[in-house]
C-alpha cells in the first residue's frame, strides 16, 4: 500500500503518510481517509490545509529513512538512461543501504532482488519499501551477494545487475553468468581506485561497452544581477560503470 505525500501549500513542510495514518503538526492533527487519492485536500482539525499528492521517484529520496548517503537521483537517472531499465525487468542489486535505487526500479515496474549486509539496514530497507509501495516488487534479502553468486548463476538470468558495494569488481567478474544476453551491469562507486578495478574486471569478464562515467552537476545560480553556475555544494557525487553482456 503506497503512501502519499502531503503538503502544505502556504509553506515548505510536506510529510510521508499511508492511508489511515494520522498527521500530527503544530497545525493541527488530520486523520488521512483509507480512500485517499492523488488530489484530495485534508484538513486539520484547526482548518489547516494539506494536499495529498502521489509519490514519484525524487520523494523517496527526501523522505525515505536513512542508514546513509543514498544514490543521488541524477545518479539514478543515469543508471535507468544508460541501461533502459524498464517494467518487466529482473534486476540483481546489492548494496541496498536506504533503498532509493530499488525504489526507483521497482516503482517503474522492474522486479528487484537486492542484497544488504547490515541486518538492521536491511529492516529499514524493507520497512522504506513499504512506505513506498513497492514492497511486491522489491524483495531485500539479508547477506553478501558474493557467498549466492553460484546459486543464482543456476537459476534465471538477470536483466540488469546493479552495484554499489565496495567488492563490485568480484561481482562484475560473474556477470555474464548472471545476465541475459544483451543484459547490463552498472556499478557506482565514490572512489575512483573502485572504479578503475569495477571496469578492469568487466573487460576481464568479456563485457562489452565498458565506459567509467563521473557523475558532476551544478546548479545555475539565477537572480537580478544575470545567471552563472553556483559556486555553492559538491558537483562530484562518484563513478558510474557501465558494460554489457554482449553474446
Amino acid at each position: 500500500m503506497s503512501s502519499y505525500l502531503l503538503v502544505h501549500p502556504d509553506s515548505d513542510r510536506e510529510y510521508l503518510r499511508g492511508p489511515g495514518d494520522e498527521l500530527q503538526t503544530d497545525l493541527g492533527v488530520v486523520e488521512v481517509p483509507e480512500d485517499v487519492a492523488h488530489g484530495d485536500v485534508l484538513e486539520t482539525h484547526l482548518g489547516e490545509e494539506f494536499h495529498a499528492r502521489r509519490l514519484r521517484g525524487p520523494d523517496l529520496f527526501n523522505h525515505f529513512e536513512r542508514t546513509g548517503a543514498p544514490m543521488m537521483p541524477r545518479d539514478i537517472g543515469l543508471v535507468i538512461g544508460h541501461t533502459g531499465a524498464q517494467s518487466g525487468d529482473r534486476v540483481l542489486d546489492a548494496g541496498t543501504g536506504t533503498g532509493v535505487l530499488s525504489g526507483y526500479l521497482g516503482r517503474i515496474g522492474a522486479e528487484v532482488t537486492t542484497y544488504e549486509i547490515d541486518p538492521d539496514f536491511a529492516e529499514v530497507a524493507r520497512e522504506n519499501m513499504d512506505l513506498g509501495g513497492v514492497s511486491d516488487r522489491v524483495e531485500v534479502r539479508t547477506g553478501d551477494l558474493t557467498e549466492e553468486l553460484d546459486e543464482l548463476a543456476a537459476g534465471d538470468p538477470f536483466d540488469l545487475i546493479t552495484l554499489d558495494t565496495a567488492d563490485a569488481a568480484a561481482v562484475v567478474e560473474r556477470a555474464p553468468d548472471l545476465l541475459v544476453p544483451g543484459g547490463y551491469v552498472a556499478v557506482y562507486t565514490p572512489f575512483v581506485e573502485d572504479a578503475r578495478d569495477t571496469e578492469l574486471a568487466a573487460r576481464e569478464a568479456g563485457l562489452g561497452d565498458a565506459e567509467t562515467l563521473e557523475t558532476i552537476q551544478r546548479e545555475l545560480t539565477v537572480d537580478e544581477r544575470g545567471t552563472r553556475p553556483s559556486t555553492a555544494g559538491v558537483g562530484h557525487t562518484g563513478y558510474l560503470l557501465f558494460a554489457r553482456r554482449s553474446e
